[in-house]
């Protein structure tokens, strides 16, 4: 008998309904102690001195590079295999984005385009650590103290992923973590900055609540700010799935196991690969089609067998909208047109069964 599958669900229970609970029956709702905890809690599991808490992971992407005195025209690598806020942040601030092509295995920058790409304008790179699987940092970290670039992590997809026994979240300027339902651990709607760079937080602090100082009056504005803030409720929720998200990323690992055994002997796509020197933080578990497959076709099938899938991800630089707007890069991203083509993410989540990942792999057999 087929059960309902459903692409992502978050892990809800009565520890998430009384933290939310109890600030609704504090009356305090936003700006207040919980938010304050969950900076730290944030800050300390990163290994970073600050936490700022925001209301998406695209905020604080944004502040992050509006606090990097970043001008109009000055060319930020990123890559276009990512999600559009990876770039939409960098076209809010009249940046150029330059894109980088991907390595074929992992699906994260590849060092060697960005050598390539670099040009006297280059003032940052944009790092996405993609679908959970940490970037090249080693090689990330030379290439920017090389050429003074500044480093954005964009880990929103990384949540508690290792490089080489390091967390994720230290590595760079600033990072930025998202907490949408779909990812390892949810408040929501909700994003934080994680920072050792105590004027990186300041100023994020300051722009995310409309620009006022840290100790200025209420309605004194030091600069141009957003509201960008964090509720209460949803801080309260974070601090409750944060103290449980080490067993959610072992239940992901355990459900990406199954995956993995189950389809070993499939052929035509090839399973994620995760490098020996990571750890990896599942956020969603991606096939790759072999050469030669329509994964329109694919999917198609695959849901007439009552099993949904998603194409992951679709090309930034091929979106409708960057034809507004001006970039570089795009012209030569081969390994990314090439990948981008043949991408499924699967149904993905802390509690799927083995009945459930034997359904998913027995649809994609029977379809390829």
């Amino acid at each position: 008998m087929h059960t309902t599958l459903s692409m992502s669900s978050a892990e809800l229970d009565e520890h998430d309904i009384d933290a939310v609970m109890a600030v609704l029956a504090s009356g305090r709702l936003a700006l207040g102690p919980y938010m304050r905890e969950f900076e730290e809690m944030m800050a300390a599991f990163a290994g970073v001195k600050h936490g700022v808490g925001v209301s998406s992971g695209t905020a604080a992407l944004h502040l992050i590079v509006r606090s990097l005195d970043l001008q109009p025209g000055d060319e930020v690598l990123v890559p276009s295999f990512t999600f559009a806020a990876s770039v939409n942040v960098l076209l809010f601030e009249r940046l150029l984005p330059v894109f980088v092509d991907i390595e074929p295995d992992t699906f994260n920058l590849d060092p060697a385009d960005i050598e390539r790409k670099i040009s006297p304008k280059t003032k940052a790179i944009m790092v996405v650590d993609v679908f959970g699987h940490p970037a090249p940092w080693d090689e990330l970290l030379a290439l920017a103290k090389q050429h003074n670039l500044h480093l954005i992590d964009d880990c929103c997809e990384a949540i508690g992923a290792e490089y080489k026994g390091k967390r994720i979240g230290q590595f760079g300027d600033a990072g930025a973590f998202a907490f949408y339902p779909n990812k390892q651990m949810t408040t929501g709607e909700g994003g934080i900055i994680v920072t050792d760079d105590d004027r990186i937080a300041e100023l994020c602090r300051s722009m995310a609540n409309q620009g006022r100082g840290q100790m200025g009056a209420w309605l004194v504005h030091e600069r141009l700010g957003f509201n960008y803030r964090f509720n209460e409720m949803a801080a309260a929720l974070g601090i409750a799935q944060l103290k449980r998200l080490e067993t959610f990323m072992a239940k992901r690992a355990h459900v990406a196991g199954m995956y993995q055994a189950a389809l070993a002997g499939v052929e035509g796509l090839r399973p994620p690969i995760v490098r020996s020197e990571v750890k990896m933080s599942w956020f969603v578990y991606v096939i790759l089609l072999n050469e030669g497959y329509d994964r329109d076709q694919v999917m198609a099938a695959m849901q007439e067998q009552g099993v949904p899938s998603r194409g992951y991800f679709a090309p930034i630089h091929l979106q409708p909208y960057m034809k507004d707007y001006p970039s570089r890069g795009g012209d030569s991203l081969p390994i990314t047109e090439s990948v981008a083509q043949r991408t499924i993410a699967l149904p993905f989540h802390n509690n799927i069964t083995e009945g459930q990942v034997d359904q998913v792999a027995e649809a994609l057999k029977q379809t390829l």
